[in-house]
């Protein structure tokens, strides 16, 4: 659709897929059962605060599809100071966590496969941004788009 629904109804079934994935394990013995889970549950709340600060960060500027609001506002502060997609990136964060705390290799798969599609929807999600906010390319420049001080 023009603002993105596509990119949304996608989500949704990689999230179904997820969920479904976590059903297949635990694939993995003890002791790596005890440190994936101990790493998962880490994983899982970091993923939360982090998604959680984004969405809280945007407050009038949320919209559940990737093109920005009309008479929307760049938000460059707060979490987003330190990745451009954080709603993005503690969803991946998360995704990661209940792999490794369902010790199922098909949820890290999806995990992997979920980072995959949301760098791709972030690329697309920023050419609206850019075109929505004259700011955008510097902020972009300056700001990592997924993991700080790294991507």
């Amino acid at each position: 659709g023009p603002r993105g629904e596509g990119w949304v109804a996608i989500q949704f079934v990689l999230f179904f897929l997820l969920a479904l994935a976590g059903t297949l394990g635990p694939a993995w013995g003890e002791p790596w059962l005890t440190v994936g889970r101990a790493l998962g549950i880490a994983h899982l709340a970091a993923g939360i605060v982090v998604a959680g600060l984004g969405l809280v960060g945007l407050r009038e500027n949320l919209t559940p599809v990737p093109r920005p609001i009309t008479r929307g506002r760049l938000v460059s502060h707060g979490v987003y100071a330190r990745v451009r997609h954080p709603i993005y990136a503690g969803i991946i964060a998360a995704a990661v966590g209940w792999g490794l705390v369902t010790a199922s290799p098909a949820a890290l798969a999806i995990a992997l496969l979920l980072g995959v599609f949301f760098d791709v929807k972030a690329r697309r999600e920023e050419a609206w941004l850019v075109a929505a906010y004259p700011a955008y390319e510097a902020y972009r420049r300056q700001v990592r788009k997924l993991l700080p001080f790294l991507y």
